[in-house]
């Protein structure tokens, strides 16, 4: 699995955009050009028409169901999730708030949401409207298996405010490991399987979202990669979103019970820490604590053992670590590589849950 570790979240905190428009109209085409024959073009626009109009559908069936989310210290997007009001957005987009106005497609004044329950570890977080209008359009869910490179995809939201916005791009890359910043509100999650796209996603784009032409919502827009040599700036045209998969997994037992008891995350079930090497680089994840009989403890790992490789994957840092076990599933087994009193070992862990 690829993973990119420089990520900012999409939670908007500015409501302004500069727009400036011009443009010019060409001379008609002449000669040749002019005298060719027409049936290649008709078919073309015929095939621009349909493709348009596939565009069309799945903004008038998808974007009813997108919302705008204002946390008074942040601004995001949410997605309505069934018609007793429940919203799914990203945790990073409510941060500490538990109340909420949400701006609907069915009615112009905002509208007052209260908490469920929040979810970090997979940035997800279900927030409930007090008063859930008449017409209410939930959301529906495709299948993330059936996701595909370029394939076509719509992004939707309220990117710097501009609520009711569209962009669109394809799926560039499925199965990325990202880890999100902590910066700008962000919960720091590290994030399995999610779907990379060209579409663009900016801030306040945080918890809308990705749609399939087939007016699916195969994504939640999350994190947009920040590009190094940039200072940190968003890089353009790469984004990444939560695949609907685990979208469902996580609201699912939070619209049911108000939490998450199954979170379908691979665990060491350990307490760690990244430790350096005599020359002060990253050298490993050292146990603080095992928890007892937890997927560690029962391969016999221990405080103090100093985790340096999972399975083929170098494990140098917290962070590596995480995004190892990102893209494996409970009840898998690994090999685990360390190192105790400087003596390497080995050890075979059936990996437990978050």
């Amino acid at each position: 699995m690829d993973a990119l570790r420089v990520l900012a979240p999409l939670t908007s905190v500015v409501c302004a955009a500069a727009l400036v428009g011009g443009c010019t109209a060409g001379s008609p085409p002449t000669g040749r050009a002019a005298a060719e024959p027409q049936e290649p073009r008709v078919a073309g626009n015929a095939r621009a028409a349909e493709l348009e109009d596939d565009y069309r559908t799945a903004i008038r069936n998808v974007l009813p169901s997108v919302v705008q989310i204002d946390a008074r210290a942040s601004l995001g997007s949410g997605v309505v999730y069934d018609d007793r009001g429940h919203i799914v957005t990203n945790a990073h987009v409510i941060g500490r708030e538990r109340t909420f106005r949400v701006t609907v497609a069915t009615g112009e004044e905002p509208l007052s949401a209260k908490l469920v329950s929040s979810y970090p570890e997979q940035d997800l977080a279900v927030i409930k409207l007090d008063r859930p209008p008449d017409g209410l359009k939930p959301a529906t869910f495709g299948d993330s298996s059936k996701v595909e490179v370029g394939q076509i995809v719509l992004a939707m939201g309220s990117p710097l405010g501009l609520s009711g916005s569209v962009t669109q791009g394809i799926v560039s890359a499925t199965g990325r490991t990202v880890s999100e910043s902590r910066s700008g509100g962000g919960t720091g999650a590290t994030i399995g399987n999610m779907v990379q796209t060209s579409a663009a996603i900016n801030p306040g784009n945080s918890g809308g979202a990705l749609v399939n032409l087939d007016s699916e919502v195969i994504g939640i827009p999350t994190l947009a990669a920040a590009d190094p040599d940039l200072g940190g700036s968003q890089a353009p045209g790469i984004g990444f979103a939560i695949p609907a998969s685990m979208v469902r997994t996580v609201a699912d037992q939070i619209v049911r019970t108000g939490r998450v008891t199954d979170s379908g995350r691979a665990a060491l079930n350990i307490t760690g820490r990244t430790v350096l090497t005599d020359d002060y680089q990253p050298g490993g994840v050292a146990i603080v604590e095992v928890a007892r009989e937890g997927a560690a403890a029962d391969a016999g790992l221990r405080a103090g053992d100093i985790i340096t490789k999972l399975d083929d994957a170098a494990i140098t840092t917290m962070t590596s670590l995480l995004e190892a076990l990102a893209s494996l599933k409970p009840g898998d087994e690994v090999t685990v590589t360390y190192t105790r009193g400087g003596r390497p070992a080995t050890a075979r862990v059936t990996l437990g849950e978050i």
